[in-house]
C-alpha cells in the first residue's frame, strides 16, 4: 500500500515550477499521476493508484511538502479516517477501558486529537472514504468483532455523554459569552456533579475565583478548563494536553485530580507529553507512531510502565515493529555526582535580591563550572523568569551584582532563549540562526548535534512567521545555540514540543555544552526532562506572586529531593529504563522513602 500525502499550507504552486509533474516518470509516460484540478495556482492532486514511489518528487519539491510513503498492505484494512486525497490518514483506534484512565502516547501530528474527537462523537470515521463517508451501520460492522464495536453502537444510539477537554485552551477568551463572566459564575452553571467544592480547593482557584475568562493567564484557563470538564457529569472524559501552560504542582494537582475520575468508574482518556505525568495518571497506554503529518498508527494498549518503556525503546514486540532507530535510556542518570563541581569553575554570582510592586525575589550566590547543565525548577509566578532575565543582563538586580567577566578573566558572552517568543522575524529559519551564529550553522557537527536531531532540515527555507509553536520553539533553540557564549539560558524549551522532541531537545543542549566546555540554565517544568537535562539544580521556593527564593547551585541529587518535598511527592527508578517515576501517594514505597527523607529516587 502506498500513500502520497502533500501538506497544503506549505504548497505554493504560485512560486514554483510544478518540479513534482514536471520530473515525475509516470507523468512522462503519459500517465496523469501528478494533477492540478484546480488550477495551476492552486496545490496538486498525486493519484496514489498510478504513483509508482520512486519519491522523485520528493527531492525536487523546492518546499519539501511532499511524502511519499509505502505501508504494509495489511494495514489497509484497519483504516479509521482519512481527512482528504493525499491528507493524513490514521490507522486503527484506541479502546476506551471504563473505569480506567487510557493514556495516548506519541510524536505531535500522528493522530492523537483525531481519535480523541473521533471518540468524543465530534468526528465521524470514514473508514478512508472521504469521498464517501459511510452511515453508522457500516461504521459498526467494520469494526465487529472487536472491542469498540459496543461503543460505537452506544454512541450511534445516544448513549453516551463525552465530555472533553480541548487541546487549545488560549481560544476561551475569545468567545464573547463567557469572556466577560467571571469564573464563579462559569463554574457555578456547569456543576452538575456537585463537586465544584472539592475541586477550588484542590486546583487553587480561590485567587481567581471572581476574575473574568478574559484576564486569565494560559495556566489559569488551563485549570479552569480542566475543572469544567471534571464537575460534568459523563460517560467518558477525554482531556488532550491538560498539564500545557501548567507548572509541577499544578501539574501533580491536576492528575491526582483526573484519577479521581476513573475511582468513580468513569473512562478517561488522556493525551499528555510529560512523561512523568502520563505514568502517574495512567492505568493503560497506546502507542501512536508513524510519519507526522502524514500518518499515524495506533498499538493495541499496553501496562503503564509497559507502554511507556516500550516507546522509549522504540519498538513495540507483540506488533514486531520498530517505529525508532534508537532507544532512550535513563540508566546511569542517578544524581550521584560527587564531583559535580568542576576544577574549573567557569563563573560565580552573589547574592541578589529583586523587587517589583508586590513581588520580591531573593537569590542565593552560587558557581558554576564548565560542561554544567542547571536545572531550575519551581511554581510559576516564584521568580525563575527574572532570575533568568538578571543572569542575561536584561534586568539589573537591587541589591548584588551580575557577573561580566569569567573566572579567567575574560568578558562573560550570553545567548538567551525567551520564554515568549516573537514570530515577526522578516526572513526564513536559514536567516534567522545564521544571524546568531553563521560559523556554527555551516559545521557538519552543528547540523549533526543541532539542525538534524531538531528536525529543521525540511524547515530552513520557511519563512519564520508561518511556523508552528512547536518548529518556531525549536528554531529558536537552535538559534540559542549557534551562538557563541559562555552561557545558554533556556527559559521553558519544552514549551509546544511532543516527548521525542523534548528529549532530542535534551540531548542537542547537553552535546553543545560538554564539548564546548561552557554551562546552560534551564528553566524546565518536566521533572522527566528536567531529571534527563540537569547535572546540578537552582531550586526556587516561596509563595507565587508574592515572594521568591532561589537556592545555590545544588547537585542534582540534593535539589531534587528538596524539591519533591516541597511538592510531596516521591520518584523511584525503573529498572529497566532507569527513568524516574512517580509513586502513588500513601503506596507502601511513597511512605518507605518519605520516612527515609529521600524523595528523590529509590537507590
Amino acid at each position: 500500500m502506498r500513500i502520497a500525502i502533500i501538506d497544503r499550507t506549505r504548497c505554493r504552486p504560485k512560486d514554483c515550477s510544478h518540479e513534482c509533474q514536471r520530473f515525475c516518470p509516470r507523468v512522462r509516460t503519459g500517465d496523469e499521476t501528478v494533477v492540478f484540478p484546480e488550477g495551476p495556482t492552486k496545490p496538486p492532486v498525486i493519484v496514489e493508484a498510478l504513483c509508482s514511489g520512486e519519491g522523485i518528487c520528493v527531492k525536487k519539491c523546492p518546499y519539501k511538502c511532499i511524502s511519499i510513503i509505502n505501508l504494509p498492505e495489511e494495514l489497509d484494512e484497519d483504516t479509521s479516517h482519512r481527512y482528504s486525497q493525499n491528507g493524513f490518514k490514521l490507522f486503527r483506534l484506541p479502546i476506551p477501558k471504563e473505569g480506567k484512565v487510557l493514556g495516548l502516547i506519541g510524536p505531535n501530528g500522528v493522530g492523537k486529537t483525531t481519535s480523541l474527537r473521533i471518540l468524543a462523537g465530534e468526528l465521524k470515521p470514514n473508514l478512508g472514504r472521504y469521498d464517501d463517508p459511510p452511515e453508522w451501520e457500516e461504521i459498526i460492522t467494520a469494526y465487529r468483532g472487536s472491542e469498540i464495536q459496543p461503543f460505537f453502537e452506544r454512541m450511534r444510539d445516544g448513549r453516551i455523554v463525552p465530555i472533553h477537554k480541548p487541546q487549545s485552551i488560549t481560544d476561551l477568551p475569545k468567545v464573547k459569552e463567557i469572556a466577560d463572566k467571571p469564573i464563579s459564575e462559569l463554574l457555578e452553571t456547569a456543576d452538575s456533579s456537585g463537586r465544584l467544592s472539592e475541586l477550588k480547593e484542590d486546583l487553587s482557584l480561590q485567587t481567581i475565583w471572581d476574575r473574568e475568562i478574559k484576564y486569565l493567564s494560559g495556566g489559569e484557563l488551563q485549570r479552569v478548563a480542566i475543572t469544567a470538564a471534571i464537575i460534568r457529569e459523563g460517560d467518558i472524559y477525554f482531556f488532550d494536553e491538560p498539564t500545557a501552560y501548567l507548572d509541577v504542582r499544578e501539574r501533580l494537582r491536576v492528575g491526582k485530580a483526573i484519577r479521581t475520575l476513573s475511582e468513580m468508574g468513569k473512562t478517561v482518556i488522556v493525551v499528555e507529553h510529560d512523561l512523568s505525568i502520563l505514568d502517574y495518571v495512567s492505568d493503560l497506554v497506546c502507542i501512536f507512531y508513524g510519519k507526522p503529518g502524514a500518518y499515524g498508527i495506533v498499538s493495541h494498549p499496553h501496562g503503564t510502565r509497559v507502554g511507556i518503556n516500550i516507546f522509549l525503546d522504540g519498538y513495540i514486540p507483540d506488533e514486531n515493529m520498530r517505529f525508532r532507530d534508537t532507544s532512550i535510556s535513563f540508566k546511569g542518570m542517578t544524581g550521584d555526582q560527587e564531583d559535580w563541581v568542576s576544577s574549573e569553575i567557569l563563573f560565580e554570582y552573589g547574592d541578589m535580591k529583586k523587587e517589583f510592586e508586590g513581588f520580591r525575589l531573593e537569590v542565593r550566590g552560587g558557581r558554576v563550572s564548565k560542561g554544567q547543565v542547571v536545572g531550575i525548577l519551581g511554581a510559576n509566578g516564584i521568580g525563575k523568569t527574572t532570575f533568568v532575565k538578571m543572569l542575561a543582563g536584561i534586568l539589573k538586580p537591587d541589591e548584588g551584582e551580575v557577573p561580566t567577566h569569567t573566572k579567567a578573566g575574560f568578558e562573560l558572552r550570553i545567548s538567551y532563549k525567551p520564554q515568549y517568543i516573537e514570530t515577526d522575524y522578516p526572513g526564513n529559519v536559514r536567516m534567522y540562526i545564521r544571524e546568531a551564529g553563521s560559523e556554527a550553522i555551516d559545521s557538519a557537527d552543528f547540523r549533526t548535534t543541532v539542525i538534524r536531531r531538531l528536525e529543521l532540515e525540511d524547515l530552513m527555507d520557511h519563512p519564520v512567521s508561518d511556523l508552528s509553536g512547536g518548529e518556531l520553539q525549536r528554531a529558536t533553540i537552535a538559534r540559542c545555540l549557534a551562538q557563541e557564549a559562555d552561557i545558554y539560558l533556556f527559559d521553558e524549551p519544552s514549551a509546544f514540543l511532543d516527548i521525542e522532541q523534548r528529549l532530542a531537545v535534551s540531548r542537542a543542549i547537553r552535546r553543545i555544552v560538554q564539548t564546548r566546555m561552557k554551562t546552560a540554565f534551564v528553566v524546565e517544568h518536566s521533572l522527566l526532562m528536567a531529571d534527563y537535562l540537569s547535572d546540578s539544580m537552582v531550586v526556587f521556593s516561596g509563595m507565587p506572586g508574592k515572594h521568591g527564593k532561589a537556592s545555590t547551585v545544588t547537585p542534582l541529587k540534593d535539589g531534587m529531593n528538596a524539591f519533591l518535598r516541597m511538592m510531596g511527592v516521591t520518584f523511584r527508578r525503573d529498572p529497566q529504563s532507569g527513568r524516574p517515576r512517580v509513586n502513588k501517594y500513601g503506596s507502601q514505597l511513597d511512605s518507605q522513602q518519605k520516612a527515609a527523607g529521600n524523595y528523590y529516587y529509590s537507590g
